[in-house]
């Protein structure tokens, strides 16, 4: 497996991981009370407790991609 291969697939990687966390914060900034009112009438939650799992949510994802995307990428870019 050449390295442009793998530039090739962590960059993509990267850029519809991020996509995928942008529309996550665009559909929860913009539809958040439905969002919140399908979701609670599968689980007990409470508005701050929805908040805090989706804030953590988008956290980790984002540390994620970061990590296991955007990092390979960068080192296979700039050094490889």
């Amino acid at each position: 497996m050449n390295s442009e291969l793998l530039i090739g697939f962590f960059g993509w990687g990267a850029v519809i991981n991020y996509l995928l966390l942008l529309l996550w914060f665009l559909f929860f900034s913009i539809a958040r009370d439905t969002v919140f009112k399908i979701h609670s009438t599968w689980f007990k939650l409470s508005e701050d407790g929805f908040d805090t799992i989706h804030y953590c949510g988008l956290g980790i994802f984002k540390l994620l991609v970061f990590v296991f995307f955007l990092t390979p990428y960068l080192v296979l870019r700039f050094f490889a």
